[in-house]
């Protein structure tokens, strides 16, 4: 195992030595020029992102989910990803899922000793009943975090796809994943406090992951979010702009319409552009996997 005076987000970042004598603006701009780094890390793992994304998606098209799973920071991130896709893309509770350390307690209280038990992940794992038909993503910064290794161990002897996700270089987490992804962001300003530069990279990932893989789900049309759930006055609104905007209709129009559709944006624009009925507009999202383009280029002459 790899010592953490050799683990790169363990590091001394000469930029910050002093940083306890620079002035509330100075620390900002220095912060600011860290950050500028994290996003040219994550471009060097895009393969192995693009590659995350296509197994998540035929997982999840096989009838698999997408799992999360983390300690500490990096199991927050991957709750809060798994969180916001229901609402932004109407997908159901159990498709992305976020487990971390400690269970949900620990989203708000530090639960960190739980983090050097491999065993607690697997029955974390096993209260899911994780199958071979999903894919686990095991987040740890420093790429040697015992429950993480023991879920990816888990996954594979299951037949779950492991992906790994750390920020440093060579990592343990290396041998017991299918795949691993390695935005290696350099020192952080405050050493070791992976919840800045390596928590930014993080999410950026799995921001990409998760959006990456809707997209090829069909669950936008271009980059509008059509399969969002409506579920407060903002997304309301949102959905009348975007079916106005879909039909050529006015957003008066639109909120009339959306009521016979239930409020399903998709189902609204077919029925209108395909001059159908709701359930026939339903029948053709079916029909071609919820994918609204594929629905309004058949030809129903035919």
């Amino acid at each position: 195992m790899k010592e953490s005076s050799s683990l790169t987000t363990e590091a001394i970042n000469p930029l910050s030595e002093k940083i306890d004598t620079l002035s509330p603006l100075e620390i900002v701009q220095l912060m600011n020029a860290e950050d500028a780094k994290i996003a040219e890390a994550v471009a060097r793992e895009a393969d192995s992102i693009a590659k995350a994304i296509e197994v998540a998606t035929g997982r999840i098209r096989s009838g698999g989910r997408l799992v999360y799973i983390g300690a500490g920071t990096s199991g927050r991130l991957g709750v809060l990803d798994a969180s916001e896709c229901p609402p932004t893309f109407n997908t159901p509770a159990e498709m992305v899922v976020g487990l971390i350390a400690g269970g949900d307690t620990a989203l708000r209280k530090a639960a960190e000793g739980v983090e050097d038990h491999p065993e607690a992940a697997v029955i974390d794992l096993k209260a899911i009943d994780l199958t071979g038909k999903d894919v686990l993503v095991g987040i740890a910064s420093s790429g040697r975090t015992p429950y993480v290794i023991g879920a990816l161990d888990y996954a594979r002897e299951v037949g779950a796809y492991a992906i790994g996700l750390v920020c440093n270089e060579n990592s343990q987490m290396a041998s017991h994943a299918d795949l691993m992804l390695a935005p290696v962001v350099g020192p952080e300003i405050i050493s070791g406090s992976t919840r800045m530069k390596a928590g930014t990279a993080t999410k950026m990932v799995l921001n990409m992951i998760s959006t990456g893989t809707m997209v090829q789900l069909g669950k936008t049309f271009g980059n509008y979010m059509v399969d969002l759930r409506a579920s407060n006055s903002k997304l309301i609104v949102r959905s009348r702009r975007i079916a106005a905007a879909l039909a050529g209709i006015t957003e008066g129009q639109a909120e009339e319409e959306l009521k016979k559709c239930d409020g399903e944006l998709k189902t609204t624009v077919v029925m209108l552009r395909k001059n159908v009925s709701p359930q026939a507009a339903r029948t053709l999202l079916e029909k071609h996997g919820g994918q609204l383009r594929l629905a309004l280029e058949e030809d129903l002459q035919e």
